[in-house]
């Protein structure tokens, strides 16, 4: 299974599963940890909001067993947001629509060796839509969000379309559709939020490879203080059904090709009169049939 995405100021994100031993999808639709320290449950003042998540990470490749295959893939993912949140009532909730346009940059290497081949490259990861967002604010400070995001089928490079110097797809042969849930308790600046967002992956048209259907988690516990918020996040990643199609086979055995991963650490942001910044690092806690390690994203927020 492979990934990237959401938006309220949920943002929208990407997360990544590089795979050479099955070769087939490189993405998992969600970017793990992406929208820690952020209201999951609550969307923003009506406006348009402009967001841009700065992603780099810095993995290992893990087997089944939990251990490291000695490939290393160091990215750096470029999340540029639009969000609009509209002012509208639907059902008693706010109502709002995103568009974001992610681009990556990859290098996959082993250890020990400065690259593979010369594969470092740009990219364009799929297009991201988010037809609708519902958020409801609830008695005792609670707010539940709940969204779609669609994931287009155009990236420029995918296993079935290589970039040509070699190394990962930038992005997906496939279409996916997330359903996203946002919950949120925010009572005097406390921030105590949970994300989920369930993946439903179409067939590669071109491989005829589908992975499985994939949930991620991301936890946020923060503390605003004047202008500052600190706190701790944390995220988890589990795909829930096994890959298919040629080259699947080994997926129908006892863990086979499913993703799971974990990871934690702290987060510190400030509000500047008209642009916020958060910056989150997260440490791999514990990763299988994925890739995985330090991941440091510095997130902009400003309302146009």
């Amino acid at each position: 299974m492979r990934s990237l995405s959401c938006v309220a100021i949920t943002v929208i994100g990407l997360g990544t599963l590089f795979s050479p031993a099955q070769a087939k999808e490189l993405w998992t639709p969600y970017l793990r940890g992406v929208d820690e320290g952020l209201a999951s449950g609550a969307l923003p003042p009506a406006g348009v909001y402009g967001v841009l998540n700065n992603y780099w990470a810095g993995y290992d490749q893990y087997d089944s067993k939990g251990h490291k295959t000695g490939l290393k893939l160091d990215a750096l993912i470029e999340v540029p947001v639009v969000l609009w949140v509209t002012g509208l009532k639907v059902l008693g909730a706010d109502y709002a629509v995103a568009l974001a346009q992610p681009f990556d940059y990859t290098n996959v290497k082993m250890a020990g060796a400065s690259s593979l081949s010369n594969n470092a490259h740009w990219g364009n990861f799929n297009t991201i839509l988010v037809p609708g967002q519902l958020s409801w604010s609830l008695p005792n400070d609670l707010h539940v969000k709940t969204g779609l995001s669609v994931y287009l089928d155009d990236a420029s490079s995918s296993p079935a379309h290589p970039p040509s110097g070699g190394g990962v797809g930038a992005g997906n042969g496939h279409w996916s559709l997330q359903p996203d849930l946002g919950i949120s308790w925010l009572h005097d600046d406390w921030n105590l939020s949970l994300e989920v967002h369930y993946d439903v992956n179409f067939e590669d048209g071109k491989t005829h490879y589908t992975s499985g259907d994939d949930i991620s988690v991301d936890y946020t516990l923060a503390k605003t203080i004047g202008k500052w918020t600190v706190g701790l996040g944390a995220h988890q990643q589990n795909q829930i059904t096994s890959d298919s199609g040629a080259g699947a086979a080994g997926c129908a055995t006892k863990n086979g090709c499913k993703v799971n991963n974990y990871g934690m650490g702290p987060l510190v942001g400030y509000q500047f009169t008209d642009i916020s910044i958060m910056a989150e690092y997260n440490h791999n806690l514990y990763a299988e049939n994925d890739v995985a390690g330090e991941i440091f994203n510095v997130r902009l927020v400003t309302k146009f």
